[in-house]
């Protein structure tokens, strides 16, 4: 794939880069623009924020040495051209493909990969650890770099970082805020551009310094006037004073893609005493025309013909996730206390068309996902009927606020969990696999996964219309296309008992549940007979039907996309111990490591979650003498 590419074929690393003049590099950019969208028009990916970026990867591997000098990126959705200009080029074809490389920054990958991570704004506290390591280790020659996006940006973690590096004060610590959403008309651009470049530049440095040390000797009240001068200032022209307040030496905004100007600006920088905040805006999707002209849809993509842009679907039945945006809707229609909040998920937690059809009752609270919860709750005291619509992995985030701010309290907040169990190629930082396992040691907490479409929209109703906190939890990518009409409530805790068997019973959560149904059907064949129940409450469980079976049944199978420790099958184990009950329990789902990145269905049989696995997984239990029929 690299022949086609005349630098990129020859390009040997890093020290290239310091080489090669403005036109050689101005080339380079530009093929490593068109290598994006080749790859992820075949792996898809997260398209329109590494386009992006190439400019700002070219300038700070020019000026800087990684991977002595540590550059860490936030997330890593930014960070494509990264991967290619250090020591990947050869590899990025199997980008997000099982036994590839990963769509994020991964330690085990790369020496160039300071800090992994696939949730946001953990660079800033990252890079401020290293940083003072070096420090008090003596090393005080590196320097550490934090790259970070305007969007991550909104979280709270971004600005306590913030807050503890403008008191510690380091040296050599430079934050670099990608900023793609500011509108900069060409001419401000410009003369912005050319005043980062004189107030980064050594002889404005040195001056202020040197006023600052001889003003400190006429006293206070000189130096006070000084700063409220110098602050008034960059007030008329710099949108920086909130990070001067915070302590950092603010530079901004750059344009980011006139790579003499980043260039010449950073260098100027590594000469700054203190920590600085350089600003520089930039065009997500810069260099192909459907990221530029819808980079929210562009941001993460399937594999799409590049053409024209033109994502390659395949039939499928409606996803988990627009069944709950239809519910959603239908369900507001005929209740106006519904309102919806969302840290950053908008579409991927299909709710544009609530957004659009409701706005009042919509609430995107940006990358938050703590104060979402909190809100939420707030929301519900206040009279509404709230749902929190969160990423599994997420709401890891916010698990402070569901114990203390909604559970404690009892307050009827509910949570719609989306990207339950395995989620395919964003791989472990992005696999629902704990929700179960840390939400059902919560008071108060009601835990459910629905088996299809009409269970999803009957938990969503029933958790409406229940007097505390409510957890629905459901996969990612598409359902099993059944046909859905209406709303039914459920009773809490209760459980449905799909088949019948002679043999044992498998509890069944969510996802999983037809994949048993199918395994059953095999396993008859082999002389198998087992019952099958949809456990569609992880927490409360259907304690009348599981003393039913305990009496009934020796052996007792569970399967469940979450954990295995401390998940569903855990629980069914602690019930049986308390009752005194002895039994042949066989717990599948997923093992104690993290799971790589790959094809989702891929990875539901690599961990023995699919059909085939639950069947050999229960035939090698029960001929291997653990159980005989």
């Amino acid at each position: 794939m690299l022949e086609k590419y005349e630098l990129l074929k020859e390009y040997g690393g890093p020290a290239f880069l310091k080489v090669y003049d403005y036109e050689k590099l101005q080339k380079l950019a530009e093929e490593v623009r068109d290598f994006v969208i080749e790859v992820t028009a075949k792996n898809g990916g997260h398209v329109a924020p590494s386009l992006g970026a190439v400019e700002l990867t070219i300038a700070l591997l020019k000026v800087f040495d990684p991977p002595k000098d540590l550059i860490v990126w936030d997330i890593g959705h930014q960070a494509y051209p990264w991967k290619i200009l250090t020591d990947r080029k050869e590899l990025f074809p199997t980008l997000r493909q099982f036994g590839g490389i990963s769509g994020f920054l991964k330690r085990e990958e790369s020496p160039f990969d300071a800090f992994g991570a696939g949730h946001s704004s953990t660079s800033i506290s990252a890079a401020l650890g290293f940083r003072k390591a070096f420090d008090l280790l003596g090393d005080k020659e590196r320097y550490v770099v934090a790259v970070i996006g305007d969007g991550a940006m909104t979280a709270g973690m971004a600005f306590e970082a913030l807050n503890n590096a403008g008191h510690l004060r380091p040296d050599r610590f430079i934050v670099v805020l990608n900023d793609n959403e500011m509108s900069i008309s060409p001419n401000v651009g410009a003369i912005s551009t050319y005043l980062s470049k004189i107030l980064s530049g050594y002889f404005v440095q040195e001056t202020r310094q040197k006023v600052k040390n001889l003003l400190e000797h006429l006293g206070s009240p000189a130096l006070r006037v000084m700063k409220l001068t110098e602050e008034f200032l960059k007030g008329l022209i710099s949108p920086g004073v909130i990070f001067e307040e915070l302590g950092f030496n603010y530079i901004g905004p750059v344009d980011g893609h006139d790579l003499p100007a980043l260039e010449k600006t950073l260098e100027n920088i590594k000469h700054i005493k203190g920590p600085v905040l350089l600003h520089i805006y930039t065009k997500k999707g810069k260099g192909y025309k459907p990221a530029e002209e819808d980079p929210t849809t562009w941001h993460g993509v399937a594999p799409y013909k590049r053409e024209s842009g033109e994502f390659v679907k395949k039939p499928s039945p409606p996803t988990w996730t627009s069944t709950f945006g239809k519910a959603v809707v239908e369900l507001a229609e005929k209740d106006p206390s519904i309102v919806v909040i969302t840290p950053a998920m908008k579409e991927g937690s299909g709710l544009v068309e609530f957004s659009q059809r409701f706005p009042e009752r919509f609430f995107d609270v940006g990358i938050a996902e703590q104060h979402a919860c909190t809100f939420a709750g707030g929301l519900a005291l206040g009279g509404l009927k709230p749902i929190a619509c969160y990423y599994s992995t997420f709401l890891q985030r916010a698990y402070d606020q569901v114990i203390h701010d909604i559970a404690l309290q009892n307050i009827p907040v509910v949570f719609a969990i989306d990207r339950g169990g395995l989620v395919g190629d964003d791989g472990p930082t992005h696999h629902g696999v704990f929700d179960l396992s840390y939400l059902r040691c919560i008071p108060n907490m009601v835990v459910s996964a629905p088996k299809d479409e009409q269970e999803l929209r009957d938990l969503l109703y029933t958790a409406l219309n229940y007097e505390g906190p409510f957890a629905i939890r459901y996969p990612r990518g598409p359902a099993y296309g059944v046909p859905t009409e209406g709303f039914r409530l459920l009773k809490v805790g209760s459980w449905e008992l799909l088949k019948q068997g002679k043999d044992g019973v498998i509890l069944a959560v969510g996802y999983t549940v037809y994949q048993a149904l199918k395994a059953t059907e095999e396993l008859s064949k082999e002389g198998l007979d087992l019952a099958l129940v949809n456990a569609r409450f992880i927490k409360p469980m259907d304690e009348e039907l599981l003393k039913d079976l305990a009496q009934r049944y020796e052996l007792f199978i569970t399967v469940e996309d979450n954990a295995i420790m401390g998940g569903f099958g855990s629980g069914v184990l602690e019930w049986l111990a308390q009752g005194g009950y002895t039994k042949k329990v066989l717990n599948l789902g997923i093992p104690d490591r993290f799971i790589e990145h790959g094809n989702q269905n891929l990875l539901r049989e690599l961990v023995g979650i699919d059909a085939r696995g639950i069947k050999e997984r229960i035939l090698e239990f029960v001929k291997g003498g653990i159980f005989i029929r």
